[in-house]
């Protein structure tokens, strides 16, 4: 079996402007990630990285179309991702691509597009202790996975999330406020499987944490598919991101 094509998608943004983020990331978050997901998966997986400053922000046809798994991290710039691109990655999601949507790219424009939703959801800047609480024990992407993932220091995300009820909802975190949030949830769009993992802001080392990283070369993994090459039969999204079928 041939090893996974994994592209590790990060914004880059953060790393260029804020020295604390720097300091935590001197390689950038995206490589943080790209490392984990080499350690765990090993020779079962080529892993390599793009940038939202690259040409055509490093996701031309060429490369999606040899991509078996899409890893995404944005904050900051979600406003700079190119529309066009924005329009590929969706229909390689649609056709079976992975994609692995990490912390504040729940308000992407890809995954907003997938979700037909807002995307919105309540969060607090401070650096509260999070415990990501294992739902589906059975699930691949739980696999060697502590019960709770303990996080020293976290953004707080909070309900409500506004997406649609996940396909497998995998993990729910924990904070000090007694807030409560679907941190691990799964979702199916045409031929492609989506993960969505909220742990992971700028100013916290959050990707230097290796049950972190497990969780997420866990879920790629898990994302891997037959890709076939033809448009799924009988779905599409109009012009407003919503689904039919």
């Amino acid at each position: 079996m041939s090893a996974l094509e994994v592209v590790v998608w990060g914004e880059n943004r953060h790393e260029q402007i804020d020295q604390y983020v720097r300091d935590i990331y001197p390689e950038g978050m995206h490589e943080a990630i790209a490392g984990g997901v080499r350690h765990h998966l090993g020779a079962g997986a080529n892993v390599t990285t793009a940038t939202l400053e690259q040409p055509e922000h490093g996701l031309t046809e060429e490369r999606l179309a040899a991509t078996d798994v899409l890893t995404w991290w944005g904050h900051k710039a979600h406003g700079e991702v190119s529309d066009e691109v924005v329009d590929r990655v969706q229909r390689h999601v649609l056709d079976g691509m992975g994609l692995l949507v990490l912390h504040s790219g729940h308000f992407s424009k890809i995954f907003k597009r997938l979700m037909g939703t807002s995307c919105t959801l309540n969060w607090r800047a401070t650096g509260d202790e999070e415990l990501v609480w294992t739902v589906e024990s059975s699930h691949p992407i739980a696999e060697g996975i502590p019960h709770p993932l303990r996080i020293p220091a976290q953004e707080m995300y909070g309900e409500r999330f506004d997406i649609p009820a996940p396909d497998e909802l995998v993990f729910i975190s924990s904070f000090s406020g007694g807030e409560v949030f679907r941190s691990g949830c799964t979702f199916r769009r045409g031929r492609g499987k989506i993960f969505y993992f909220s742990p992971g802001d700028q100013h916290f080392p959050v990707y230097r944490n290796d049950d972190v990283l497990k969780v997420i070369a866990n879920g790629v993994r898990w994302a891997a598919g037959e890709r076939t090459g033809v448009a799924p039969v009988n779905t599409r999204i109009d012009s407003r991101g919503d689904w039919g079928l």
